[in-house]
């Protein structure tokens, strides 16, 4: 049966119609893709553009050397930006010290001990752990774990740096557990049937056979975790002070560099004064810290890859 001229041209318009649409579809998903990198390139120069505007009214040597942060003086301004990374680096090591130990034991019986059900269960809660806004950690901190410290240690204040750590540490748990059980359970079994059968225990072939070969998940997730905890902002605000502090001192206030973004930008400053640009300064060490950090992870997941 022959074919019609009219099916024909309607055979012609659809192959048109697949090649513009082939045409179109890859331009489409590149402008979709381009959002993300577009959006970075955008925050990156509105926080440089506003920090050298910052520059050009406090020198640069006060503000990476000084060690004292007075922005809303009455008589000198001081802008030394060391007390908030010290105020930062007490919250996120205190993180790191309760995270890490327990992020990674939970890896450990998820990949090596737990039965399937089990896993299927503990999994999603501590996923959905993860998932809890941070001002409920914040005022969690703030109302049960500082009272709990007081009860045994008096000298800790209200705003310290011990509750709002201790509290990011469990914040972070989450994804250092997931990330490194990840790793673990991408382990090949044969391996672990190979420690087996030549004696070894279960707590040997986790400790000494699977953890070494998911090392870099492990590291990549732990750095992720630090990563995490630096940018740390709402359970810092609530529990850790306003008080930038240059000292070691952990049981009184302090402030972190998001603690200070938050105080400015609810209004302690107008548009336009060097306090106001001062956040973007603060942002932008930040941000260098983060990008280390995640630098840092690609790394180390690409320096202790094991290929099977």
């Amino acid at each position: 049966m022959g074919t019609s001229v009219q099916d024909m041209i309607a055979k012609s318009n659809d192959k048109k119609s697949k090649k513009i649409i082939e045409k179109l579809i890859p331009f489409l998903l590149f402008l979709i893709a381009s959002v993300s990198v577009l959006t970075t390139i955008g925050i990156v120069l509105t926080l440089i553009i506003e920090t050298i505007t910052f520059f050009t009214r406090v020198p640069f040597t006060d503000f990476i050397f000084g060690t004292t942060w007075l922005p809303f003086s009455n008589t000198e301004a001081r802008f030394g930006i060391w007390p908030l990374i010290v105020g930062t680096l007490k919250i996120t090591g205190i993180a790191i010290v309760v995270a890490v130990p327990i992020g990674i034991s939970a890896a450990i019986y998820l990949s090596e001990y737990a039965s399937d059900n089990v896993r299927r269960v503990v999994k999603p809660v501590l996923e959905v752990l993860a998932g809890v806004p941070t001002i409920v950690y914040g005022f969690f901190a703030l109302t049960f774990v500082t009272p709990v410290l007081q009860s045994f240690f008096p000298e800790i204040k209200i705003f310290n740096a011990i509750s709002p750590g201790i509290v990011v540490g469990i914040m972070i748990i989450p994804m250092i557990a997931s990330l490194s059980e990840d790793a673990m359970s991408s382990v090949p079994k044969s391996i672990r049937d190979g420690a087996l059968a030549m004696g070894s225990t279960k707590f040997e072939v986790a400790w000494k056979v699977t953890v070494p070969a998911a090392l870099s998940g492990i590291i990549a997730s732990v750095v992720l975790g630090l990563s995490r905890a630096i940018g740390e902002t709402m359970i810092v605000s609530l529990a850790a002070g306003s008080t930038p502090k240059f000292d070691g001192d952990f049981t009184g206030s302090i402030q972190t560099m998001t603690a200070y973004i938050v105080q400015v930008s609810k209004g302690d400053a107008g548009y336009g004064t060097t306090i106001y640009y001062s956040i973007y300064a603060v942002g932008f060490t930040l941000f260098l810290f983060t990008m280390a950090m995640n630098i840092l992870a690609g790394y180390m997941s690409k320096r202790f890859r094991e290929e099977y």
